[in-house]
């Protein structure tokens, strides 16, 4: 039995704390927030506290809170000797204060509150200083999931960066799209479809194989008549980028 501590109870720390939660071989022994959060059922029975001096004792303490934060923070728990880890994609293992034995516990995935994953093909990316803990964040990765991989700070960081291109900008440009539909009263339900069989392809297509639209085939009627509908909009910039980008890339197999 692995038991855990969470420290902050954010997006990523709040959908651990549900799948831990529900893992036979893990017990949470407590939730720390330096706000109140009220435990509502069925793990009002899970100790919280806001005051950090009174964080109980655990195998792994888990610290999910924003990345500029966790070094400050990590320095104000009052306990040594612990293994104590964080979630995040970008920061690295050292920003953890030294007084304890540092680690990484990074689910890669977008999480929001209140909407449950299914972890068991999400990738837990974990490191540690020493074998030993290494080991039982590993052990604690698979209760929940079919993918636990040791990945070194420097790669993890990269490997973020890599999550940020294919999940936060995308889904801006889904914001996109959606603001170019909702100008002409259409509904953005109409993109769906195409969005889901774009994310569908790349099981059995590599990226560049699944890559089609006007900017790979040197469209350029199709591309000068998109320039003009966006002459006056804030998004002209962007789809010139994005358009020269693709072209350069597949110019040379045209």
């Amino acid at each position: 039995m692995i038991n855990v501590v969470f420290l902050g109870f954010g997006n990523v720390n709040s959908n651990l704390f549900t799948v831990l939660h529900n893992t036979p071989k893990v017990t949470v022994n407590q939730v720390f927030n330096r706000n109140y959060i009220k435990m509502i059922s069925p793990f009002d029975n899970i100790p919280f506290t806001d005051d950090i001096s009174k964080i109980k004792d655990a195998d792994v303490y888990i610290i999910g809170i924003p990345d500029d934060a966790i070094s400050s923070f990590s320095e104000t728990l009052y306990f040594q000797d612990k293994l104590v880890v964080h979630t995040s994609g970008g920061a690295a293992m050292d920003v953890l204060s030294s007084k304890n034995r540092r680690g990484i516990f990074y689910p890669l995935q977008t999480f929001s509150k209140h909407r449950e994953v299914d972890f068991k093909d999400i990738p837990i990316c974990i490191e540690a200083e020493n074998p030993n803990d290494l080991e039982v964040l590993r052990k604690l990765g698979e209760t929940i999931s079919g993918k636990v991989v040791e990945i070194s700070s420097e790669k993890r960081a990269k490997l973020h960066l890599a999550a940020v291109f294919v999940n936060n900008f995308v889904n801006h440009l889904y914001e996109i799209g959606s603001e170019i539909l909702k100008d002409e009263n259409l509904p953005f339900d109409l993109l769906k479809p195409l969005i889901a069989e774009t994310a569908s392809k790349i099981e059995s297509l590599s990226p560049q194989q699944a890559q089609t639209g006007p900017a790979k085939r040197n469209d350029k009627k199709t591309i000068e008549k998109h320039l003009h509908l966006l002459v006056d909009s804030p998004y002209l910039k962007l789809y010139e980028l994005f358009t020269e980008e693709l072209k350069q890339n597949y110019g040379k197999k045209l």
